[in-house]
């Protein structure tokens, strides 16, 4: 069965995808087997400096409150990233040039900077206008740091999508007079949500992995830094980075997951039955914009979830 993508594998080509296949599982079944030599010559292996995580001190005093305030960070950093992105990408787009430019400016000066150093620099202004608790302090110029660099980002991901949408969307909505704020909140912004779907997905999968550089650098108790104090305590740095990982990997396959049941969803949500009911059905709409005379054959699609 062909595709339109591709051909499908014939009897050669199915041979060759499985001895590729069995190579690719023996080389990482022997690469396993290497790690877990080196690891348990290094004696890296034993049970003491495994045993902290499978009690509740170690999760409840490092890992969890470090987790806590990894996700406070992401969420916080989420939800005024992604509006704040989409307005200046949309801005950027606009017709008046004292609204394009300033926002064209404002996206490429925060794009430029490292994240790390807008971390350093909202956390000396804090400190230096505000009178909040250090771990307040700290939590504010992590997110500052995140939403600055983020939503810069984003806004250029907002405006590629929708410069991906195909120019007749935007001629046929002039076409029956919407305006352009119109056109952009009903018929371009939903369609062009699940273009950009996949690079929303990746920044914000960028967003909790960049929340560990507020740890390293102005003492954010996040998740890797609590576990730098576990592994100072229990001496087990590698168990320790094992399982942050893991935890780090879990957190990020969530994010992708609920992304890509979201963008399904979407996608269905767009789907047309392709049944065609006439123009009296819905109103009596006629091609004139008046009531009743309707022209044979003026139908509408109904959607999906609609019949």
């Amino acid at each position: 069965m062909s595709s339109v993508l591709y051909d499908a594998p014939g009897p050669r080509a199915k041979r060759r995808n499985v001895i590729l296949t069995v190579v690719f599982v023996v080389l990482l079944a022997l690469l396993a087997w290497w790690l877990w030599r080196a690891l348990d010559s290094k004696n890296q292996l034993e049970w003491k400096l495994w045993e902290p995580f499978f009690t509740s001190q170690a999760w409840t005093t490092y890992l969890l409150p470090g987790l806590a305030n990894t996700l406070k960070a992401m969420g916080l950093s989420m939800v005024i990233a992604l509006p704040l992105g989409a307005l200046f990408g949309i801005a950027r787009l606009s017709d008046h040039v004292w609204v394009r430019i300033p926002a064209g400016a404002v996206v490429e000066f925060f794009r430029a900077i490292p994240v790390l150093l807008l971390m350093l620099f909202a956390n000396e202004v804090i400190a230096r206008s505000f009178e909040v608790t250090t771990e307040q302090r700290r939590l504010y110029a992590v997110v500052t740091g995140l939403v600055l660099y983020n939503a810069s980002v984003l806004a250029e991901v907002v405006r590629a999508g929708i410069l991906a949408l195909p120019k007749g969307q935007t001629e046929a909505a002039q076409a029956i007079g919407l305006r352009k704020g119109q056109t952009m909140s009903s018929i371009l912004l939903p369609q062009a949500v699940t273009v950009m779907l996949p690079a929303i997905v990746s920044q914000l999968v960028v967003i909790v992995k960049d929340t560990a550089l507020g740890g390293v650098m102005i003492g954010f108790t996040e998740l890797l830094s609590g576990r730098a104090t576990l592994a100072a305590v229990y001496a087990n740095p590698v168990p320790s980075f094992v399982v942050v990982a893991i935890i780090y990997i879990i957190l990020n396959f969530i994010i992708t997951s609920f992304a890509s049941w979201l963008e399904q969803r979407l996608r269905r949500g767009k789907k047309s039955t392709g049944a065609v009911i006439p123009a009296a059905a819905v109103g009596g709409t006629t091609a004139t914009g008046g009531e009743g005379g309707g022209v044979p054959g003026l139908g509408t699609y109904i959607d999906k979830k609609d019949t």
